[in-house]
């Protein structure tokens, strides 16, 4: 099983499937960089040899950001928005839609699951007995 850059990946599929299993790099992009490599991307993953996957490796560190670096740009550019209180930032605080989506309905992926406010029973106070002594007119 080919090991990149910390990441195990699938030895059945096809090369250039398992490169997506990288965070950061999607199949346009593993295709560019197995013909960088000179790597055919339809070999199986199980089928490379160290040295492929060691230009493999060499290419995505030099040339691209993905995963550990990649998620820590990301989350530091989330925080430098909060942290300027813009209003891309504020959403992302509230855990609302950042991208301009409606939140009267369908924002249940950014919301979560409903919480459902509805008419709640007070309890009621006994009603007041009348005072002891009766009623003086």
């Amino acid at each position: 099983m080919p090991r990149i850059l910390g990441v195990d990946l699938p030895k059945e599929k096809k090369i250039y499937v398992s490169l997506s299993y990288l965070y950061g790099v999607g199949r346009p992009m593993a295709i560019k960089i197995l013909a960088k490599a000179g790597i055919n991307p339809e070999v199986r993953a199980k089928n490379l040899t160290e040295d492929e996957v060691s230009r493999i490796t060499n290419i995505i560190q030099k040339e691209y950001t993905v995963e550990g670096t990649l998620r820590r740009d990301v989350a530091m550019n989330i925080k430098r928005l909060m942290d300027i209180q813009s209003y891309r930032g504020f959403r992302h605080k509230r855990g609302l839609p950042v991208r301009g989506q409606r939140t009267r309905t369908n924002a249940r992926t950014r919301k979560g699951p409903k919480k459902t406010i509805g008419a709640q029973v007070r309890k009621t106070a006994p009603a007041a007995a009348p005072k002891a002594g009766g009623d003086k007119k």
